[in-house]
């Protein structure tokens, strides 16, 4: 499709009586991020003027500081002048950076208003265009020379810009000034409105100006947009008459206090030719409006720079917050390091409330006061509220100093009032700040609301102080000037509401609305892909028509409850490191930063992506500022980049000469080696945006890339091409598409009550009621602000699940008018169900569905328009010079233009670079790029020259194909997970996808669940000895049987071989194995803690063909299901529906796998796919290998280890290591033999143990197939506990004596103390249901760090129950948490301490039957090299008639009500003895760790499959 050049319609249009959905973003995590995209929009202006404060409104200044409204500034905020510690970047040494404000230097005839529009170039699939680069605006006289200063786009710390715009640029030989940049309208033009635009295709015929959409009209005043990131501050100014002028500046610099407050200086002193003094409050009387984004409250939170703080928590959970949902974030981190909590002190108050329930049988229950709850259930008050006492540790914490509070009280989302009373309680004595967790973020799930008020009460006062900062810098501090900023949901907010808690993604929100406003087009529907390249990472986030929100995520570790735009942050970035890692290119997580920042930067830097683009020609030295070296005035240096490569390079022929089987091979020049790191970067950013497409149902290709950020434009064709993609746009804007975002944004007010009822008729009419109260208040909300009511639209949202799911899905009526058995604000069940359709491919139709919450979004229309179409120039584009270009085929003469002087009818044949301001842009050869008339870019993508590829090994294409191949096992998992229908399937993510050769080896493995390393392998390569020439097309096999390669019975493996034609054997196989939650047995959930056999623990599959010849056995499954029943005391499957489901959904995902390794057969052909598979196997081969041979020459080649169950069972193992070939015997001969219990482990258990030490001892990311185990060989003595006999019962092997084993590899090999070596496994139940948890412990200490406490170590990771979920459901629960918290003294003492287990105690409501699975209740996790071990763990029942039982390690018991059962779980050892510096070795600096955080729904989908 030609790319349009006529006016452009917003993107999201109001219906007639109908709001503007606008969902939540991710947070940013960055820990220093990139200039950040920040962008508050602002109200479109009608009388009285929208933002503007009322004139009997109370001043900002003097608004109540913690009111129940939302958080203003604080009385006592810094007195005016006071600038603000903010935590963005230190500044450069530069002291005065010059704008970038260019005027063209040929500017355009006066007069052409009317674009010529291009011809379409071949193959154009053009985004939407937005807002014109005006080409006739009046040349404005350039600044006066200011000092050099560092360069707008240089990297700063943790943010290296891989194309520093020049801040004055000139021709290489032109001695030319600085120019000021105008991208103006005359004064006078019009503007088209966005939201009224209508396209017009490129060879259409231009409509009559009156037919033209109204434009907006020129501004009275000064309207600024300013994003201010962390390194630097973009401006957006539009002038009076409509002039348009753009400045980038440093946000730290010592020239100017404020980098806003100079970039409205500049502009206002440059457009009234007046001299304004800095050292001045400036004249506010010409400003009509000032919108920004912040990474204020950003880096406070990344850098831990916020206001000192208290939680105050109910009684019994003082560390619940440090606990969160005991996950660890990585799990093959053996130094389990996760950001502290933001608190300093913790105050618990004597107060609970309960969940009320009708069957709760505890003795006082009939005394206790009953309350109605805002969700309308109702709750009892355990334990009064008691201030008393309160009063007096709160003075005690002001006599500290700190003035900050976050108050979490449980269920307070229902019923705040004991919230409010502790907050007024604390206003009162002198708290300046109050966070009420009710009030921040008033949904259920204790633990996410509690660090959304600390995040609020920690960021807020920071955020209060830049405000007051801010508006010092003006005459009477900005009072009649509307100032708005940018929320993470993409909405604008007056400044005196601007909040932590709502602010963590204020920067980058502004370009996703700059993106979607100015490139999706409502006509044709094509969704869009934002793609954000900057110097440490790369943002990706998506739009087809609405913003795709996120409603819990997580920042710095710190998980935000609140609407948060999904965006996502990958470690692929222009200051991305690259590496060459046991035969593999790698880019990134790390990066260089800004100091040394890349090697071209002649500070002596490391390689990095913008050091490839410098290599191969896509970078010009003359069009960058000479800004770089010792004394930051040297130009960038190629040589110094090309030296560093060609070292590079010499490693990597080297590695390649000695491989035996590689043969000759020629030497790589710089050139390759460049290309090559290149193309692995292009490829790591394809995989988030395949899972933002295709993992969801979406196909990628159907998208534009539009493009922006400094470096995004040299990759943006490749990337492209890779996806399938046609278009990529590239607004003329893009250098400050967040600040422009602001501009185009609404303003939008939230209001949101929590629900418990069920989506019924008999709940209407509350439903009806609390939306019409919530839309009120947003209306009123926003006629204060100014808004007439035509302006204002509001959109109510219920937030649904399924009863006895999980899964929430915020869903809109839009699209779904009211029925006679709906709410009167649409038909809310059949949005669910069609979105739940949607998003995961089927409904529960005679499942009930419950409303978790009520929102109503509400949105005053502000966006401007100032876009002006730019006139054609008549003659061809003027080429500036000719470079030589590094490509695919090698080096092409490559015309460079500047983007400034292209018009509306030109079109630029590749290979061509465009260079802007701020960025570069490479058109790839196969592309053609032309200018809309709008004065943006499109590219025209062409599918580009097939490249043939030989079996032979390329290192580029094995690190290309093992992100392939892992790609195909991620989105395997994402069709499971999305047609799953089982709450540990789906909402959990207990699976694995996998891919394996044709031998049954494992090629790849995703997610990382480590009780499933390696042992699907054993799985495969046992139906091929079994099955043999039986495994046909059309078969799919089930197994889950110890012998066969299982773990423990419910975890089935779904097996399906992947044929090719003309091969009559399988040439790859695919697998998923899911945790389904009851297959049969003896106790429900099929993990029974005393069985002897395993036919007790549920149904058995060997090699059970459960599709055969292409059908589906349903009736053959459900039989084998319902055997176990014919056993006494066991029952057969209890759940056969959702057990058939997720049968159905593994046999889907194997589809998806099947279709994706044929695909790529197709395109490189089946011997090349196979060849790469071997590469890849080999190259973790050979970095397991160099790791055996350090720890040979460290330790010895013999090394030994023994640890015992506590039934005195050993566990012993010998290592035989063999330096020369980096090879290892593990010889587990002496281990005990098979128990009559149940903690035998298979042997897949042991191989999947071993795979997961050897990759957390090796310390760096390789992928985890066969080539793991390659130089391993593993002894196991048949009849022992870890290779039992066939009928063994394995169900505690696999949860428990998997962690012993664990221990005693480490321990062999000195690495680590014990952690606490138990996954605590704990069941409960009723006749009405049962629930499953395991339960954190200590980690052990090592050489350099100290064990964490209160998480999940090694082989299990999974997610604790939120303590409101676990009380507030009683069809499964019918327990109150009683007490959460550490155990303290439990860890190990040492040089390094131990971590510390945990203390849980239930209280039953109901009688029920509690069983209990634990380990290390006799042994004690062992310390490491003078280390004292760590507590062992407790199992007590304290009986309501005062007795106290010691259950034992494994126990089933029955329970009565008020009886509690006390869990305290051991403790991890410490490592060396306590005042030992250790040796140096060991005392070396840890690993370099990522200096950026990953964000956004993929990466939170990944974390939360890791934590199972």
């Amino acid at each position: 499709m030609p790319c349009a050049a006529g006016p452009r319609p917003h993107p999201n249009p109001p219906e007639p009586g109908r709001t503007h959905p606008n969902p939540p973003e991710p947070t940013r995590t960055s820990p220093n991020p990139p200039e950040a995209h920040q962008n508050p929009p602002e109200p479109r202006r009608t009388p009285p003027e929208p933002g503007r404060t009322p004139p009997n409104a109370p001043e900002p200044s003097r608004l109540p500081p913690n009111s129940a409204e939302p958080l203003r500034a604080h009385p006592n905020a810094p007195e005016p002048g006071r600038t603000h510690p903010n935590p963005a970047d230190p500044p450069r040494t530069h002291p005065n950076p010059p704008e970038l404000t260019r005027t063209r230097p040929n500017p355009p005839e006066p007069g052409r208003t009317h674009p010529n529009l291009p011809e379409p170039p071949p193959n154009p699939a053009e985004p939407p265009r937005a807002h014109p680069n005006p080409a006739d605006s009046p040349r404005t006289q350039p600044n006066p020379p200011e000092p050099p200063r560092a360069h707008p786009n240089s990297p700063e710390p943790g943010r290296t810009h891989p194309n520093p715009p020049e801040l004055t640029r000139t021709r290489p030989n032109s001695p030319e000034p600085t120019r000021t940049q105008p991208n103006a309208a005359e004064p006078g033009r019009t503007q088209p409105n966005p939201a009224e635009r209508s396209r017009t295709q490129p060879n259409a015929p231009e409509p009559p100006a009156a037919a033209m959409a109204a434009p907006s009209p020129p501004p009275r005043g000064f309207q600024f947009a300013i994003d201010r990131g962390g390194t630097f501050t973009d401006v957006f100014a539009r002038c009076p008459g409509g002039r348009v002028r753009l400045l980038k500046l440093l946000s730290e610099d010592a020239a100017y206090r404020d980098a806003p407050t100079e970039g409205i200086r500049r502009v206002l002193q440059e457009e009234s030719g007046v001299p304004v003094p800095r050292d001045q409050p400036l004249d506010a009387s010409g400003i009509e409006w000032i919108r920004m984004g912040t990474t204020v409250a950003t880096n406070a939170l990344l850098e831990r720079r916020g206001e000192r703080l208290a939680l105050l928590v109910t009684r019994g959970f003082r560390d619940l917050l440090h606990i969160g949902t005991q996950a660890r974030p990585r799990i093959f981190d053996l130094e389990v390091a996760m950001p502290e909590v933001l608190y300093e002190e913790v105050i618990e108050v004597d107060e609970r409330l309960i969940p009320y329930r009708p069957g709760c049988c505890l003795p006082e229950k009939e005394t206790l006061p009953l309350l109605e709850s805002s969700t309308g259930a109702a709750l009892l008050v355990q334990r009064p509220l008691e201030l008393a006492a309160l009063r007096r540790e709160l003075e005690k914490v002001l006599a500290r100093g700190i003035r900050s509070l976050a108050v979490l009280l449980l269920h307070s989302y229902a019923w705040p009032g004991h919230e409010e009373q502790v907050g007024e309680l604390a206003r009162e004595l002198g708290f300046r700040h109050v966070s009420l967790s009710s009030a921040v973020a008033g949904m259920v799930r204790a633990v996410p609301r509690g660090y959304t008020a600390c995040a609020d009460a920690y960021l807020t006062p920071c955020i209060h102080r830049y405000l007051e900062s801010f508006r010092a810098g003006f005459t009477h501090q900005l009072r009649e000037v509307p100032v708005l900023f940018m929320r993470s949901d993409g909405g604008l907010t007056p400044m005196q509401h601007f909040s932590g808690a709502r602010a963590i993604l204020s920067g980058p929100a502004g370009g996703v609305v700059g993106y979607a406003v100015t490139t999706y087009r409502r006509e044709d529907g094509q969704p869009v892909i934002g793609f954000d390249m900057g110097g440490t990472s790369t943002d990706v986030s998506r739009y087809a028509g609405e913003y795709e929100h996120v409603f819990e995520a997580s920042t710095a570790g710190v998980s935000i409850q609140a609407p948060q735009l999904d965006i996502n942050t990958v470690a692929a970035g222009g200051g991305s490191r690259l590496f060459f890692r046991s035969g593999l290119f790698v880019v990134g997580p790390e990066s260089a930063g800004a100091h040394p920042g890349p090697a071209c930067y002649r500070k002596g830097g490391p390689l990095t992506v913008t050091d490839a683009n410098l290599c191969l020609g896509r970078l010009l030295p003359d069009y960058f500022p000479r800004i770089f070296g010792p004394g930051e005035d040297q130009p960038l240096c190629r040589e110094a980049a090309a030296r560093a490569f060609r070292d590079l390079a010499a490693r990597i022929d080297a590695f390649n000469d000695a491989d035996a089987d590689a043969g000759a091979r020629r030497p790589l020049s710089v050139e390759e080696v460049a290309m090559g790191f290149v193309r692995v970067a292009n490829e790591a950013m394809c995989r988030p945006i395949r899972a933002l497409t295709q993992a969801r149902g979406h196909d990628a290709a159907r998208h534009v890339l539009a493009c922006f950020g400094g470096a995004g434009g040299q990759h943006a064709c490749a990337i492209a091409r890779a996806l399938g993609m046609s278009r990529v746009f590239i607004h003329k804007y893009s250098g400050v598409l967040s600040a422009y975002g602001l501009a185009l944004a609404d303003v939008v007010h939230e209001a949101q009550a929590p629900c418990a009822l069920r989506y019924e008729p008999a709940a209407f009419p509350w439903l009806d009621g609390r939306i019409a109260a919530l839309e009120r208040e947003c209306r009123d909300a926003l006629r204060a602000q100014g808004f007439a009511g035509e302006q204002i639209r509001t959109e109510p949202f219920l937030h649904l699940r399924y009863e006895g799911t999980d899964c929430a899905l915020m869903c809109s009526a839009k699209g779904h008018p009211p029925t006679p058995g709906s709410c009167r604000a649409g038909d809310f069940h059949a949005a669910f169900t069609s979105r739940y359709l949607l998003e995961f491919g089927f409904t529960i139709p005679d499942r009930a569905v419950v409303v978790d919450d009520v929102r109503v979004r509400g949105t005053g229309s502000s966006g401007i328009s100032c876009e002006t179409p730019v006139a054609p120039s008549g003659k061809p584009a003027r080429v500036e010079t000719v470079t030589r270009c590094y490509f695919e085929d090698g080096y092409l003469e490559t015309p460079v233009f500047l983007l400034e002087e292209l018009a509306c009818d030109h079109a630029i044949p590749a290979p061509a670079i465009i260079i802007d301001k701020n960025s570069t842009i490479v058109v790839e050869p196969g592309c053609t790029a032309s200018l809309t008339g709008f004065g943006d870019v499109c590219i025209a993508v062409g599918s580009g020259p097939p490249r043939p590829l030989g079996p032979q090994l390329d290192p580029v294409q094995l690190s290309i194909f093992s992100h392939r191949f892992m790609s195909i096992a991620e989105q395997m998992g994402r069709i499971l997970q999305r047609t799953a229908i089982s709450t540990n399937i789906k909402e959990r993510l207990d699976f694995s996808c996998a891919l394996f050769g044709p031998d049954g080896g494992l090629v790849s493995n995703a997610p990382h669940i480590p009780v499933h390393l390696g042992a699907m392998q054993e799985t495969v390569q046992f139906q091929i000895r079994n099955l043999g020439e039986e495994l046909r097309e059309g078969d799919v096999i089930l197994s889950n049987h110890p012998c066969a390669g299982g773990s423990h019975l419910p975890d089935l493996t779904v097996i399906t071989p992947v044929f090719w034609p003309g091969v009559p054997r399988p040439v790859f196989f695919v697998a998923s194995r899911g945790h389904h939650a009851d297959i049969g047995g003896s106790t429900p959930g099929s993990m029974p803690p005393h069985s002897k056999a395993l036919r007790e623990e549920g149904a058995v599959f060997v090699s059970f063909k459960l599709v055969k010849d292409g059908v589906f056995q349903e009736e053959a499954v459900r039989e084998a299901l319902m055997a176990p029943g014919r056993i006494p005391g066991c029952s057969g499957s209890r759940n056969i529906p959702d057990n058939l489901s997720d049968l159905r959904a593994q046999v889907a995902a194997n589809q998806k796998g099947i279709q994706l390794v044929t695909e790529l057969i197709r395109l490189h052909g089946l011997p090349v796919v196979q060849a790469y598979m071997a590469h890849i196997q080999a190259s973790a081969e050979a970095a397991v290998r160099e790791m055996l041979k350090a720890f040979a020459a460290r330790w010895g080649a013999a090394l030994e280890a023994e640890d015992r169950m506590d039934d005195g069972s050993p566990i012993r193992l010998r290592v035989q290591l063999d330096p020369r070939e980096g090879s290892a015997v593990f010889d587990f001969s002496g281990s005990g033999p098979e128990v009559l219990g149940n903690c035998n482990a298979p042997r897949a258990v042991t191989l999947a143990a071993l795979i997961y030490c050897l990759r957390c001892m090796l310390g760096q990311d390789i992928p985890l197939n066969q080539g793991c185990l390659a130089p391993v060989r593993v002894l196991i003595p048949p009849g022992s506990i870890l290779d039992p006999s066939p009928e063994a019962a394995v169900v505690g092997g696999n949860v428990l004596t998997s962690q012993r084993v664990v221990d005693v590899i480490f321990r062999a090999f000195g690495v680590c103390a014990a952690s606490q070596g138990c996954m605590n496994n704990v069941t409960f139940g009723t006749a009405r249901g049962g629930y499953y948890e395991t339960v954190a412990g200590g980690a052990g200490a090592g050489p350099r760090w100290h064990g964490r406490s209160g998480v999940h170590t090694h082989m299990t990771n999974t997610r604790i129950t939120d303590p409101e979920i676990l009380e507030q459901r009683p069809p499964r629960y019918p327990v109150v948490l009683r007490r959460f918290e550490l155990r303290r003294g439990s860890g190990g003492a040492g040089r390094c301490g131990g971590g510390d287990g945990v203390v849980r105690e239930l209280l039953f409501r109901e009688a029920a039957v509690l069983s209990v699975l634990s380990e290390r209740r006799a042994v004690r996790p062992y310390g490491m090299q003078g280390g004292s071990p760590g507590a062992p763990g407790l199992n007590l029942l304290l009986r309501r008639d005062g007795r106290t039982v010691n259950l034992g390690a494994k126990t089933s018991v029955p329970v009565e009500p008020g009886d509690v059962f006390c869990l305290q779980t051991p403790g991890g050892g410490g490592f060396g003895t306590p005042g030992d510096g250790g040796d140096a070795e060991e005392a070396a600096e840890p690993p370099a760790q990522p200096s950026f955080a990953e964000r956004g729904s993929v990466f939170e989908y990944r974390r939360a499959q890791e934590a199972v």
